[in-house]
């Protein structure tokens, strides 16, 4: 969190340089400025990087890093992966562990998509386009 934070400073007072918004709060200046946090970045680039694993990777190596759930559920998408449980926090931390509840949570329309700027447009425009995380990174991402 601290990075995090020492990140977010340099956003404050790169945003503080536009004149017309010295007088707004910080997540007002990014709202108008249509700038995401750092957080919200992160978890959309990691939605980009289970995206292309597998479309773009044969399931060989898909596989190895992340395994899908084979079921017949009719509940949310296609391509939901198995949750990967972990004793230790470095485990928990690790990709493959770290991306299970968001992939899994995103809507079959976000995921069905036949290129990776096309996902990206349906994840950013349409699934989590109202995310409080968007604009304050001390929020959490609501699943």
């Amino acid at each position: 969190m601290k990075d995090i934070e020492e990140v977010e400073k340099v956003y404050k007072r790169a945003t503080k340089q536009v004149k017309s918004l010295r007088g707004l709060s910080y997540e007002q200046r990014l709202k108008k400025l249509n700038l995401p946090t750092l957080k919200y970045r992160r978890h959309r680039g990691y939605m980009t990087e289970v995206y292309k694993i597998y479309t773009e990777f044969t399931t060989d190596i898909s596989q190895g890093i992340l395994q899908l759930a084979h079921n017949n559920r009719t509940r949310g998408h296609s391509l939901k992966l198995v949750t990967q449980y972990s004793k230790t926090e470095i485990r928990r931390n690790c990709f493959s562990v770290r991306v299970v509840k968001l992939w899994n949570a995103l809507t079959e329309f976000a995921v069905s998509s036949r290129n990776i700027q096309t996902s990206e447009s349906r994840l950013m425009d349409k699934a989590w386009k109202n995310q409080p995380v968007r604009f304050c990174y001390k929020e959490e991402l609501q699943l």
